[in-house]
């Protein structure tokens, strides 16, 4: 028998995490172990940091943050570039 495969589904509670978790749930096979971590919770926000999660919903799998849910986020330098901090 394969190894489960370990999905965790970082959420915030909101609608578009909702969508999230339906959408894993949905695609989830017999291998797959889903995890739902609520990010209020601080050991699943250290989790989530310790992973490079920088926005929510993220999905990671057997440890590796899925690539749609990387590279993402807030930024000081995306921010400066949209005006924030300018006269």
């Amino acid at each position: 028998m394969a190894d489960k495969r370990k999905i965790e589904v970082f959420s915030a509670g909101c609608g578009l995490c909702e969508e999230t978790i339906e959408m894993v749930n949905k695609m989830a096979c017999s291998n797959c172990e889903v995890s739902i971590l609520d990010m209020k919770d601080t050991n699943v926000a250290a989790r989530a940091k310790e992973l490079g999660v920088r926005s929510l919903p993220a999905v990671a799998v057997n440890g590796v943050l899925a690539s749609c849910c990387a590279g993402r986020g807030v930024t000081e330098d995306a921010l400066r570039i949209a005006g924030i901090g300018q006269p």
